[in-house]
């Protein structure tokens, strides 16, 4: 029971991000062999929004870069785009190291860019949320229609978290 709760706190603790993997294994060679990076391939590692719906994505733990970051723009502006690349390429190594030996079944699993937005849409756009608004006012419309449903459903959520605090 109490290593499911330590397994269960290590999950929750990750920092999940996806990127390019293609874009990954560019970063990783030129960072090897000691070429610039550009901010257009810091870009294409962390907005997908480019890439083709078949482009793989994969998971990288941010708990491997040493410090927070609000997003990426407040890491390139803190690191320069080298550094950033190379705080995409540690969190990478951090999340294959498994440092909490997550079984494999349970861990953030790659996907194509496609399954990756349908993930977010379904998780109510929380964690991608600048990105989808950014595709249009479709998603927007639909967003107010959701947040208004949420609404209704969420005024008796509240009162129910209050009376197990309590």
């Amino acid at each position: 029971m109490a290593e499911e709760a330590a397994q269960e706190d290590a999950v929750e603790s990750q920092d999940i991000f996806y990127v390019c993997k293609k874009t990954l294994d560019t970063v990783k060679e030129k960072l090897k062999k000691g070429e610039e990076i550009s901010q257009e391939i810091v870009n294409e590692l962390t907005f997908p929004e480019e890439l083709a719906d078949d482009e793989m994505m994969v998971p990288v733990d941010m708990r491997g870069v040493g410090e927070d970051f609000e997003d990426v723009e407040q890491m390139v502006e803190k690191l320069g785009s080298k550094g950033t690349a190379e705080a995409f390429v540690k969190a990478a190594e951090y999340f294959d190291a498994n440092k909490e030996k997550e079984p494999e079944e349970d861990r953030p699993k790659p996907m194509t860019k496609a399954e990756w937005k349908q993930v977010l849409e379904e998780d109510g756009m929380e964690d991608g949320e600048e990105e989808l608004l950014e595709d249009g006012e479709e998603e927007e419309g639909e967003l107010d229609e959701e947040e208004a449903e949420e609404g209704e459903e969420g005024d008796e959520e509240p009162a129910a978290k209050k009376a197990k605090t309590v």
